[in-house]
């Protein structure tokens, strides 16, 4: 390791010794050279080299640096150890002695010395330098020391160290050497980019190599791709057969009623005929087919129309029109304003200046607002169609793939640098071109190979938890009709054995009567019908037509943004009302996302906009020249020159700022309120009218904002020739970024950020550095070479973005105001008495999200916080299990306690050895809120409760970091808002606010809870009631398996006598009025614990329905006893007992539903009446087929015989209520004497009493959901000190541990709540300043 650190400082060393060993390695490379096998050992030998010195710059970088490096775990401790403190310790003189300098040369040292002054992120200061350590320094110090210095001790150091402190000369010799380390890192990595994506001859490359693609321009493409024709359908003429069966046949249930459709076609097994199941069978596919064929002759017109569109291609010097289907990759073509884009594109110019051009993403992202791409300079120029001609060279990308926002690829002209190619220059397929009359661009992607394409799959299937358990019973149910049949089936083989020689006149010893196989094909065909043929459907139509009440509720609609609420899926519809946790996004979903400029604190002072610039003291004190004036004009300029805002000026003279966020949009508004306007943007420079003076600032850099950086900078040209780093980001990233030397308004600026946080601001930190030119050179090559790099380009953007941010010098923060939306204190309040847990997952501080949990009701006053900042694993760990342990020695299982925890700690919480208890902890707090999350830590959490409690839970965000977790959740909602369209279009329901929330789930997610739930079980229970009598007629028939009932009235029983009711109980049934749900949250809690379905109340209906069968069956039988019926003496057959039966059945089962349902509407009348009276009208006209149809012989003249009978007419009367006897017995009982809340507000309802009385009853006799804690401590760790991040000389003797408990306070005492919020942060302040070493313990009574 020595070795190659002594080969890595040459540079470092005198000139003299630097040439000779230059010389010398070069004769050798010159002597190896000779022998190839030498040759590939040396260049191995470089590589290794080059990755070595790639993680010894790692570990010179600040902490807040080494912690972006996945490869700084893999260090080993003696580089670790050693190499960073000696530079620091050989250039620390320097920078003590030469104030003025250190300004000038921050950027110069990163490299060599930026540990000095920083604590690690694990709070552990770096280790002492002993004399041992061999490192890179300790050449170092050999070379620019007299030879004796070399073996010198650590003090001896110390002390030459010291005696060259005066001497000026020494200093700039520190800075050249830490200059020259900086120059020869980045040299280096910009070689290492080159070595990656070394572009091989052209003729290398196929079409598609490896990991990219090759797009010649303007000549032959060496392979053939994709061509540009699109089908969205799902059939053709050639699959549609196949394909529709095997989409089909995936159900279960088909595949059971088509098995037992195929068992009839065998000759005399069926006791049901051949065709009863498979005439619905093929009715349901029927139905099934058409509607498919339907939606896919849309979809072929739709493509047919798109395919055939026309555009302009360049072809041989002319423009020619062409289809769509017709383009390839590599055409360059023109699109015009108001027009799709036919593929994926590469901007080459524009009508606009600077080839800039406006797009609409409405059909990617949902989006509506305008986007802005522009163009490659190089490119800009071509406006003529001769210079389109003359473009020559390839356009290497990466391969096709369904990354909307992210794209990778570079230029390459012949005989020109190459040119970066990023998302800013690709026009998607699907996009639109507005306000720009036409573009010229070149063909990247075409057809399925377009990102729009790619992005056109399916979400992912959600299926509910009715559903689930529905299958699981009819498994159930399947092996119950097995097992009647082997038992029938045995049960007839000893019949027939004991009766074939007594009773031979029945003809029951040929070999079919005597054999139990036969036996059992008869009994399964004949019970198969206890499983619903017209479940499946039935379910589909109710389930759709409850998204369209979703969609149709007035009470849901947002009027200001035209938003209606829409179902995008309908098989989730009864999930809602079993909803028992929430996970909430806060900016957008809780909040407007309408940011407002405020305040800023800039050196020490915080300053407020005034109605005009002149009146602002801001102003004032640069007019006047005030001490922090500088600061102020620095502070001012960045906000108004970082940012990617595109200026638009009206013809009034007033200037409109589109944002890519509203946070940006607020910033740049904010300068100008302080008189510093930003109006005009070009891809070179930006201008600013400051106070009245136009300044230009040359645009070098734009480091963008990502989840990752968070954090954005631009590196400007002043217009005083030097280059400037402006950077604003979270507190967080910036302050670990600071240059121990520049942090004169730190404590103070941290003050103000809480203060700003703790009136629920939304804060940002504003930091500047400046940057040497020739610094600024290295830096722009490597970060050139990261930006056109193919392979990993991302990671070594970062990276390459990382070495320039750092050492800054803090100039101040900015609030931005976000407001609540309306109505969410109290949907919050509504949906947690409602019983439901609430979950806030947001990117912003903590300190802002407590706020908001005040404001927004989900954290109450008298609620204990549990706050979880810990900077490593072990301390996360002790912290969870010390509060796990504490609840469980009060044996608390829902705490009335808030848990808040920041995104680093939330890492660690996820790790496989503390989930577990995390999650314990977290299930046992009233309410969780994770601050500083990104958007996979939030799908974790969410993944994570969703798995381990088996519970439902639902998922709501309005932007495009919210879909990871609303596709995550049971249950998505995604709000429209300003973020755009991205969360609502991966959702599964979407409304325009967080209020709606409250209506979709306590009143329709209740209502299709009940609906469902009850629409399931009379399903099964009047299937049931009427197939089991054909196990009940078995045992009276000898087990022959001989039919009751005609054939064709089994067939149509579900579809046509029974198939309304319900359809009414699906759609109408609701058990109190949307007002009172509203009212009183706690009538969820009976839809949410699933007390209407779960596998003890789908077997008590089934049992239910055994009964029933027992009494239609073996009353009308004891009726027939004596086989006369009639007073003239005349018998009838079987068959009339059958009608008579199935009669009573269907007379029976529709009064249970009436039993069942508790709203009554005029449909829910006809459904229930009209079933009974259209039997009555089939019997009729059924009963006269034949002769005139040679159909349905055995029926004939049955109205007469059944009709005319006294039995009939007095069992009408006396079956069916003695079979519901029970069921009406019960329900009084029930209704009586263990009467639910619900049924007692029903009840009031009904009768228009005063429902508070029944509910402060009902309060007074039910125990809350929020136990007394008492006087129990709830102590939470310290929070990350952000001082030590920094490099603050924390006092030991302030560490103090916070705990919030019983925050009593008076609802209505506004004044004292906002007192109480004050002290709190006034705590919390003193203790975020101490080192958090001390372990007392503060409890702050509120």
């Amino acid at each position: 390791m020595s070795g190659y650190y002594q080969r890595q400082s040459l540079e470092l060393q005198g000139p003299e010794h630097s040439r000779n060993n230059t010389h010398t390695r070069t004769v050798q490379l010159n002597r190896t050279n000779t022998n190839p096998e030498s040759r590939r050992r040396q260049q191995q030998q470089q590589r290794a080299a080059q990755e070595r010195q790639e993680s010894w710059f790692r570990h010179s970088m600040p902490p807040a640096i080494n912690r972006d490096f996945e490869s700084l775990e893999q260090l080993t401790q003696e580089t670790t150890n050693g190499l960073d403190e000696q530079l620091a310790a050989t250039l620390a003189a320097g920078q003590e002695e030469l104030p003025a300098v250190a300004s000038h040369t921050s950027i110069h040292l990163n490299s060599a010395n930026s540990n000095l002054g920083f604590i690690d992120s694990d709070n552990t200061p770096n280790t002492p330098i002993t004399p041992a350590s061999e490192s890179m320094a300790g050449t170092l110090s050999s070379s620019c020391c007299p030879p004796g210095a070399a073996a010198a001790d650590n003090s001896s150091s110390r002390r030459k160290s010291r005696n060259r402190k005066g001497s000026r000369a020494s200093i700039l010799s520190n800075a050249t050497r830490g200059l020259r380390i900086t120059t020869s890192f980045l040299r280096s990595k910009r070689k290492e980019y080159e070595d990656d994506d070394e572009i091989p001859p052209f003729g290398a490359y196929e079409a598609d190599d490896g990991d990219r693609r090759v797009i010649a321009l303007n000549s032959q493409q060496p392979s053939k791709y994709c061509n540009n024709r699109i089908s969205t359908a799902k059939y053709n003429v050639l699959t549609f057969v196949p394909s529709f069966l095997f989409e089909q046949f995936r159900r279960y249930s088909n595949i059971f009623f088509l098995l037992i459709a195929l068992l009839q076609q065998i000759p005399d097994v069926s006791p049901t005929g051949r065709y009863t199941t498979l005439v619905p069978l093929l009715f349901i596919l029927s139905v099934s087919a058409i509607k498919e064929i339907i939606e896919d002759i849309k979809r072929h017109r739709a493509d047919n129309e798109i395919n055939h569109r026309l555009i302009e291609r360049l072809e041989n010097g002319t423009w020619r029109t062409v289809r769509w289907c017709e383009l390839v990759v590599g055409d360059i073509i023109k699109v015009v304003i108001d027009t799709f884009f036919p593929a994926d594109l590469i901007l080459l110019s524009s009508s606009e200046p600077q080839a800039m051009c406006f797009i609409e993403t409405a059909n990617l992202d949902g989006e509506t607002n305008l986007k802005i791409r522009q163009g490659m300079p190089s490119t800009a120029k071509l406006l003529e169609t001769k210079d389109l001609m003359q473009l020559q060279g390839r356009i290497e990308c990466e391969l096709p793939n369904r990354q909307l926002y992210e794209f990778s690829g570079v230029l390459k002209e012949y005989g020109k640098p190459l040119v970066p190619l990023g998302p800013d220059q690709v026009l998607q397929r699907g996009a639109m071109l507005r306000n720009t009359a036409w573009i010229f661009g070149v063909v990247i992607y075409t057809g399925h190979e377009t990102k729009l394409m790619k992005n056109s799959t399916k979400a992912p299937l959600k299926r509910s938890t009715v559903d689930k358990l529905t299958n699981t019973q009819i498994l159930m149910l399947f092996m119950i009709l097995i097992t009647l049949c082997i038992t029938s089936g045995l049960c007839n083989l000893f019949w027939t054995q004991k009766h074939s020689d007594s009773d031979w006149y029945l003809g029951i010893g040929d070999f079919k009567s005597m054999s139990l196989g036969y036996n059992l094909l008869t009994f399964f065909i004949l019970y198969n019908n206890l499983i619903p043929i017209s479940l499946q459907v039935t379910l589909e139509l109710v389930r759709f037509l409850q998204a369209l009440f979703i969609n149709y509720d007035i009470e849901m609609y947002h009027e200001e943004s035209n938003m209606p609420a829409s179902a995008r899926t309908s098989n989730l519809n009864e999930e809602l009302g079993l909803i028992k946790y929430i996970f909430s996004d806060k900016t957008g979903t809780l909040t407007r996302n309408v940011m407002v400029f405020k305040k800023c604190s800039i050196a020490r002072r915080i300053y407020k906009p005034e109605r005009t610039p002149e009146e602002s003291e801001l102003v004032q004190n640069i007019l006047r020249r005030h001490d922090s004036s500088a600061d102020i004009e620095e502070f001012l300029v960045l906000l108004s020159v970082c940012h990617t805002v595109i200026p638009e000026k009206k013809e009034d003279g007033s200037i409109i700022y589109h944002a890519a966020s509203p946070d940006e949009r607020a910033l740049v508004d904010g300068a100008r309120q302080f008189g510093y306007i930003f109006d005009t943007r070009t891809p070179e420079y930006v201008e600013i009218n400051a106070l009245g003076e136009r300044r230009r600032f040359q645009i070098l850099n734009v480091l963008e904002f990502t989840s990752t950086r968070k954090r954005m900078s631009v590196i400007v040209r002043t217009p005083e020739g030097r280059i400037k780093l402006f950077t604003k980001g979270a507190d967080t990233v910036i302050y670990e970024r600071l240059s121990p030397r520049q942090q004169a308004y730190g404590e103070m600026t941290l003050q103000h950020l809480e203060e700003f946080a703790s009136e629920g601001l939304r804060t940002l930190c504003l930091a500047v550095a400046d940057i040497d030119d020739e610094v600024y050179e290295e830096w722009s090559s490597t970060y050139h070479k990261a930006t056109v790099a193919l392979s990993f380009r991302e990671s070594k953007i970062h990276d390459a973005a990382n070495l320039i941010e750092s050492n800054l010098r803090l100039l101040g923060a900015t609030a931005i105001e976000d407001k609540l939306q309306d109505g969410v204190p109290e949907t919050i309040a509504a949906l947690l008495e409602a019983g439901i847990y609430i979950w806030v997952l947001t990117g912003d501080k903590q300190e802002t999200a407590i706020n908001i949990g005040y404001s927004c009701k989900l954290i109450s006053h008298s609620m204990d916080i549990i706050i979880l900042n810990e900077g490593s694993l072990d301390a996360t760990r002790d912290a969870i299990l010390r509060h796990c342990g504490e609840f469980k020695s009060t044996m608390a299982k829902d705490a009335n306690v808030a848990l808040v925890i920041d995104g680093k700690t939330l890492k660690y919480a996820l790790t496989c050895d503390l989930r577990g208890d995390f999650q314990e902890l977290c299930l046992i707090c009233r309410v969780v809120i994770c601050c500083r999350v990104s958007p996979m830590q939030k799908a974790e959490v969410v993944d994570m409760v969703t798995h381990s409690t088996k519970a439902v839970t639902l998922a709501i965000g309005d932007g495009a970091n919210d879909v990871a977790m609303i596709q995550k959740a049971s249950v998505g909602i995604g709000i429209s808002g300003v973020e755009g369209l991205q969360a609502a279009c991966a959702s599964d329901y979407s409304i325009a606010q967080f209020r709606y929330l409250r209506r979709l789930i306590l009143v329709h997610g209740a209502w299709n809870y009940a609906r469902i739930s009850k629409l399931i079980l009379y399903s099964f229970y009047k299937n049931v009631c009427l197939y089991v009598i054909e196990l009940w007629f078995a045992v009276y028939s000898g087990w022959s398996g001989q039919i009751l009932f005609e054939r064709w009235t089994i067939g149509l029983y579900n579809v046509l006598f029974t198939a309304m009711p319900p359809f009414a109980i699906g759609l109408f049934e609701k058990f109190c009025t949307a007002d009172t749900m509203l009212k009183y949250p706690f009538l969820y809690k009976p839809s949410q614990n699933a007390k209407l379905f779960n596998v003890k109340v789908f077997w008590i209906w089934i049992f239910n329905a055994l009964l029933h069968s027992v009494f239609l069956f073996w009353l009308p039988l004891f009726a027939f006893q004596d086989e006369v019926i009639w007073a003239d003496g005349k018998t009838s057959d079987y068959l009339l007992l059958g009608n008579m039966v199935y009669t009573y059945v269907i007379i029976t089962v529709c009064l249970k539903a009436g039993l069942i349902t508790s709203s009554w509407t005029w449909l829910t009348h006809a459904a229930i009446w009209g079933s009974i009276v259209l039997w009555f009208l089939f019997v009729v006209v059924y009963s006269h087929f034949w002769p005139t149809l040679a159909f349905a012989s055995n029926f004939a003249g049955m109205d007469i015989q059944m009709l005319s009978t006294p039995v009939f007419w007095l069992g009408l009367i006396l079956v069916p209520i003695t079979s519901l006897l029970i069921d009406v017995i019960c329900k009084l009982v029930h209704n009586t004497v263990f009467k639910t809340l619900t049924e007692a507000v029903r009840e009031s309802e009904i009768q228009r009493n005063d429902l508070s009385q029944v509910m402060e009853e009902s309060r007074s006799s039910r125990s809350g959901y929020k136990p007394d804690m008492g006087n129990q401590k709830l102590v939470s760790r310290h929070r990350f000190n952000p001082a030590q991040a920094k490099g603050y000389a924390a006092d030991p003797n302030s560490g103090r541990r916070l705990r919030v408990e019983h925050l009593d306070l008076e609802e209505d005492a506004t004044m004292v709540q906002r007192q109480q919020q004050q002290q709190y942060q006034r705590r919390s302040r003193q203790r975020w300043r101490s080192g958090g070493s001390q372990v007392g313990t503060e409890i702050l009574h509120m």
